[in-house]
């Protein structure tokens, strides 16, 4: 990562880059803020656009690695010879013979088999240290642990292999070799403190969703006036968090306004006797990627054959076409669905055919026991498909309606609704409505009011 980085006026400070990251940094750029973000914990995957603190020490991983500058397939670790490496679509393992040595887990999409990180077992079977990859390929980090499996230090290695950051996890210190100078920072707040000095960040208006080390860092940063901004990501609790309060009570050094990202959170924030002049709701400016085409098409991804009510409800609804797709082979119990002729089946889907299932279809149903794949709810979300689900398969409820959640007991019920949406587009249009406001999707002009 370049270090030539301009003063800008306003910095998204994040504690990492989660969905609900990236979708407030995607916000805030179609809101025309030159919003750069900086990421605190680097998971090696990180877009172009963000700043790492660990990382912007760490020099150029991709003009370091030249051609083999591209993330690891799962094989391609290294391993002692006749250790055999295997993996599915969910992670991957190393054994010695019958004894596992090791487990390798996935960046997202997992089903790409791209290494982000290794576990390595000691003969116990307990893990003695961890090998972070990035997206270039490169260990950037490697992870120690003690005899009892608890985390000990992180060391952040250079594209050369050099040591350039070493992290205590029981002291809490930090120690940089930054050219031929060894820095020593007692905590990450002092640490993240020197790298927007370094970065030329130190004097920006911060928006942050972390009451933890980015607020630590706002605290600490010059006071001015109270611009700084929480932007609150969490599920609802039953109390405000002391940090909260600090900024509720007008005492925190620098911010004095809380956007919050999460319908219930923010209603529970203002039964606790949150103050409202404070407090606000904010969701996200999405990008979607096309209109409801009033089709009767419904999508359903799933890797397993556990799916709620599959048969029930195509036979319930033969006007409707459902689309199957796995990243995996199928089960006899779900091929066998197939003889049903508004059912097709995809099994070992490719990418781009699931990509055309996305903008082809115009319902999805969530009703898919085990794991959620390919993000698919909040995929059928941008591609406003009607999501419908089951209270026992939900997978991300921040996009559904909640409405459109059923208990399994009720599948009659969401049958009934599907049939009589399908019969009527106006319904149809407003059951859009309302799944665009339980995902508070805003528009640019909120936003800009509101971040101002």
């Amino acid at each position: 990562m370049e270090k030539n980085v301009e003063i800008n006026d306003m910095l998204l400070l994040l504690d990492n880059y989660s969905v609900e990251s990236r979708s407030l940094h995607e916000s805030l750029k179609q809101a025309g803020y030159d919003c750069p973000a900086a990421v605190i914990e680097d998971d090696g995957f990180l877009p172009d656009d963000c700043l790492t603190a660990y990382g912007f020490f760490l020099g150029d991983f991709k003009k370091e690695r030249g051609e083999a500058a591209r993330p690891r397939y799962f094989n391609e670790i290294t391993a002692p010879d006749y250790w055999e490496i295997s993996g599915d679509n969910k992670s991957g393992k190393v054994q010695d013979l019958d004894r596992d040595r090791g487990k390798i887990f996935y960046a997202e999409p997992a089903h790409r088999r791209l290494v982000k990180a290794v576990d390595w077992y000691d003969e116990r079977g307990i893990v003695r240290f961890s090998d972070h990859y990035n997206r270039y390929g490169g260990l950037y980090a490697r992870t120690a642990f003690d005899a009892k499996g608890k985390r000990v230090n992180k060391s952040y290695f250079s594209g050369a292999g050099r040591e350039v950051i070493v992290e205590n996890y029981i002291t809490g210190d930090i120690i940089l070799n930054e050219a031929e100078e060894v820095k020593f920072f007692r905590s990450k707040t002092d640490f993240v403190l020197y790298f927007l000095e370094r970065a030329g960040f130190q004097k920006s208006r911060i928006f942050f969703n972390s009451l933890s080390t980015p607020f630590f860092v706002s605290q600490r940063l010059d006071p001015q006036a109270k611009r700084d901004v929480l932007f609150w990501q969490e599920p609802e609790r039953e109390d405000i968090p002391g940090n909260m309060q600090v900024i509720l009570n007008g005492k925190a050094s620098r911010a004095a306004r809380i956007m919050v990202q999460k319908r219930k959170s923010y209603e529970k924030l203002i039964a606790l006797g949150a103050r409202k002049d404070m407090v606000h709701r904010l969701g996200f400016i999405y990008s979607f990627e096309r209109e409801n085409g009033h089709k009767p098409e419904a999508l359903i991804c799933t890797n397993s054959d556990q799916i709620e009510h599959l048969e029930r409800i195509v036979k319930a609804l033969p006007e409707m076409n459902f689309h199957i797709a796995a990243l995996t082979e199928m089960s006899s119990k779900l091929t066998g669905m197939g003889l049903y002729v508004n059912v097709n089946l995809y099994p070992n889907v490719k990418m781009k055919v699931l990509e055309e299932l996305f903008k082809k279809c115009d319902y999805y149903l969530d009703i898919n026991h085990q794991s959620e794949i390919v993000s698919a709810v909040r995929r059928a979300f941008l591609n406003h498909q009607l999501i419908f689900a089951f209270q026992e398969t939900v997978h991300n409820r921040d996009f559904i309606a909640g409405e459109h959640i059923y208990s399994s007991d009720h599948a009659g019920q969401m049958i009934s609704d599907i049939r009589n949406i399908m019969a009527d587009a106006n319904l149809l249009e407003r059951h859009l409505r309302s799944q665009k406001e339980a995902a508070m999707a805003e528009d640019v002009n909120i936003y800009r009011k509101m971040c101002m």
